[in-house]
């Protein structure tokens, strides 16, 4: 089955997406302005036709706004990290002209307050060079601001004609459940897509989440299947010997996680399994993930356009029922 083929609709929407997203958390921080541009041309070429990104991806750009922006009663300005991703797939798009041809997913990082919405999403419009996002999530929850203001905002932000279907990224159970029963009660637009960390190791999104996104028709679309870089068999148990220019090196608040007896088990029965099936430890970790018939699309990360080949051909594998169970059992 291709990867578009089978594509599935957001919402009421003319926007949908493909199997596999292109993440772009490494495009401006790990890897070159020129090799995001070859890694969007291959992912394009092999049929990835959407692409993640979030204002906070990328480091290296700034800007200084005023903290009442972004809803705190303060006139100072703080300066803001922007996101040098957005910019270069900005670029990328009026390069090639692929507007319509890519989806582009982006992400509030600054938070949800409702005076921040629109600031957060002029700036991704601008950085990006579009007239409308197409798919737009809260990157995290906001837990001090009232989920109905954030979504009346958004709401304002659909009619307005800048944003397609919005969503959510990092949300528990309760959250979701909370922000789709606010909508409903006020006849706001409803999330349509959801972003939740999913792999072998982190997996509270299973079950209750995963049913709530089935009933609702919710598109959930998994970050981190490799773990952060941590389900590839590269690491060990030795923090301190950690490879250079690897993710865990790059973003070691993600270390905790996954440096636990929880993570190593997992980590260790993935190396003998890949061993017995000789089949790489990356690609039967991302097979698990995109078997799980709950899954709508996983977001991918890529350095090298070999990382992207690896997914699909992940994708390609159709891991088989009893693979999965037994791969599922390991920290159950």
């Amino acid at each position: 089955m291709g990867l578009n083929s089978d594509k599935v609709p957001l919402g009421k929407t003319s926007i949908s997406i493909g199997k596999i997203g292109l993440g772009t958390v490494t495009f401006g921080r790990e890897i070159s302005e020129d090799k995001s541009y070859e890694l969007m041309d291959y992912a394009l070429e092999k049929g990835l036709t959407w692409f993640d990104t979030a204002e906070g991806y990328g480091g290296g750009q700034s800007k200084s706004v005023r903290k009442a922006a972004l809803g705190i009663d303060d006139q100072r300005e703080i300066t803001l990290e922007m996101s040098s991703s957005e910019k270069i797939i900005g670029r990328w798009l009026k390069k090639t002209g692929n507007y319509k041809t890519v989806t582009i997913c982006t992400k509030v990082s600054t938070g949800g307050h409702p005076d921040n919405i629109p600031r957060a999403i002029m700036g991704s419009l601008e950085r990006l060079g579009v007239d409308c996002l197409d798919i737009y999530k809260l990157h995290s929850p906001t837990v001090d601001v009232p989920i109905s203001e954030t979504l009346h905002s958004l709401t304002q932000e659909i009619h307005q004609g800048h944003l397609g279907v919005i969503g959510c990224s990092n949300f528990s159970f309760d959250q979701l459940q909370e922000s789709l029963d606010v909508s409903r009660k006020n006849d706001y637009e409803k999330f349509a897509i959801t972003q939740p960390a999913y792999n072998l190791v982190l997996r509270d999104c299973e079950d209750d989440f995963f049913d709530l996104c089935t009933r609702d028709g919710i598109a959930v679309t998994p970050h981190s299947p490799l773990g952060n870089g941590f389900l590839t068999g590269k690491y060990t148990t030795d923090k301190a010997n950690v490879p250079k220019g690897s993710r865990m090196d790059i973003a070691p608040g993600h270390m905790n996680l996954y440096w636990n007896d929880k993570g190593f088990r997992t980590d260790q029965k993935l190396r003998e399994k890949s061993k017995e099936l000789g089949i790489p430890i990356p690609r039967l970790a991302m097979a698990w993930v995109m078997s799980n018939s709950q899954v709508t699309s996983v977001i991918i990360g890529a350095r090298e356009t070999s990382h992207i080949d690896n997914a699909i051909e992940a994708h390609e594998m159709l891991l088989d029922q009893d693979l999965r169970d037994e791969m599922s059992s390991w920290i159950s």
